[in-house]
């Protein structure tokens, strides 16, 4: 189940990115967490495409709630890596990543789709789900293969929107990162 807390706090980021101009997508396990199974997690990651300008109007969209240390996350946009924030009241981290310029970061932003989730009828904007499932097959390579939860996540995912993905970007791109027989094999655990 879905802490109703994260959830609410990864609105409250996603409507101060709207404010502040900034494109973004939810992405992570709570994503996936919305795509598949539902479960527990202790952070929210959002990707951005963060220019430097946008920074100081962010924090300030963001509000007293959000402790942001804006020298640091300046730098992580130059850099276009990674910089983390924090929900004050629930002492809940946010991890910023830095929209990157690669092939399937690009495509993986581009394909994102904004969602209305009831029961409060609140949206924003979540990658899609087959980016979660080659998202998480690249982790679940990069980490050695041995991630039970991330391999949960895929299969959950490929189980619960099997019928509505797109079935030949799955496979594209699978190839294209290399992932091809891991997909395969997810197919085969998602029945």
């Amino acid at each position: 189940m879905i802490e109703p807390d994260i959830l609410g706090i990864a609105f409250q980021c996603a409507e101060a990115m709207e404010r502040a101009q900034v494109p973004y997508f939810l992405g992570g396990s709570l994503a996936s967490s919305l795509q598949g199974e539902p479960r527990a997690t202790n952070d929210i990651d959002f990707v951005v495409d963060l220019r430097p300008e946008q920074v100081r109007p962010l924090i300030d969209a963001l509000g007293e709630d959000f402790d942001v240390d804006e020298e640091a996350l300046r730098e992580a946009v130059s850099r276009r890596s990674s910089w983390n924030i924090f929900h004050i009241p629930t002492v809940t981290k946010v991890d910023l990543f830095i929209l990157r310029q690669e092939p399937f970061d690009k495509s993986e932003f581009a394909r994102r789709r904004r969602v209305v989730l009831p029961p409060e009828q609140r949206g924003l904007y979540i990658k899609s789900p087959e980016d979660s499932v080659l998202r998480k097959l690249l982790w679940f390579r990069d980490g050695g293969g041995s991630s039970t939860t991330q391999w949960r996540d895929i299969v959950q995912i490929l189980r619960l929107a099997g019928a509505q993905l797109d079935q030949a970007y799955l496979a594209e791109w699978a190839a294209r990162l290399e992932v091809a027989s891991l997909l395969a094999k997810a197919r085969e655990a998602a029945g």
